[in-house]
């Protein structure tokens, strides 16, 4: 009769985080990974999807998320600004199970736009959001937090010019930032198609929501989910939507 081994917990590595599928060191960002980064890496709308573009990638999660949903044929270019999160971003993909299909570009995102002439099947950003002059730790987390480096103007406009016209263009941003960034965008042209409020437990208001833009006119469908429960535990809807990625769920 086999003695069954026991269970054996992977050890985890100090400098990032460590998901089923990959690793993401961070300690060299501004931004670490948190819950932001990973509710739009889970959620944003992956189906036909040909080209992904992720504006202020940071140390690459979400474009290595987004890697882990797509087929193999989907390429994915990751644009950051801040020179030190792209290059820890590079080593990310470089040690992912996706290395080709991540392109990681150092690059101011005006920039990038100008000279691209490709068009993206989807587009997503955890953008900055706070104004000018909100206290930061380090310059590096002003610049990465703060849309003096990129208001939400100019992402809209670059996203328009990139994005097919049957495509989107995700952010995941607090409530009240979110809801301003929906006015300005229709002011831009552009079509609200989905909308999730997300509230920390299931009896507290929205702090964060996930808005999905299209040029395309269509249904905006609108959803409410909570991380937690009023018992502290995950909500099914959480597990669902990020089991295939937290390591012990």
């Amino acid at each position: 009769m086999t003695q069954e081994k026991p269970h054996v917990r992977p050890v985890l590595k100090r400098n990032g985080f460590t998901f089923k599928q990959f690793f993401v060191a961070h300690d060299r960002c501004a931004m670490k990974v948190g819950t932001d980064g990973i509710l739009l890496g889970a959620w944003a709308p992956v189906a036909n999807a040909r080209r992904i573009l992720d504006i202020g990638s940071g140390s690459a999660l979400i474009a290595l998320m987004l890697a882990q949903r797509t087929p193999h044929a989907v390429h994915i270019d990751a644009v950051e600004l801040d020179g030190a999160a792209a290059g820890q971003a590079q080593e990310n993909v470089a040690q992912s199970p996706w290395p080709t299909r991540i392109a990681v570009h150092a690059q101011d995102i005006t920039v990038f736009t100008s000279a691209c002439d490709q068009r993206y099947s989807l587009i997503v950003s955890n953008p900055p959001y706070f104004p000018p002059g909100v206290a930061c730790r380090t310059p590096e987390r002003d610049s990465a937090r703060s849309t003096s480096t990129l208001d939400h103007l100019t992402l809209l406009r670059c996203a328009a010019q990139l994005v097919e016209e049957e495509g989107f263009f995700c952010v995941v941003l607090p409530e009240a930032v979110g809801q301003n960034m929906v006015e300005l965008a229709q002011k831009e042209g552009w079509h609200l198609r989905f909308r999730i409020d997300v509230a920390e437990y299931a009896h507290r208001p929205p702090h964060r929501v996930l808005l999905g833009f299209s040029p395309s006119a269509g249904e905006t469908l609108i959803e409410r989910m909570a991380i937690r429960n009023q018992d502290t535990h995950y909500s099914e809807a959480w597990c669902s939507l990020t089991r295939d990625f937290y390591l012990f769920m």
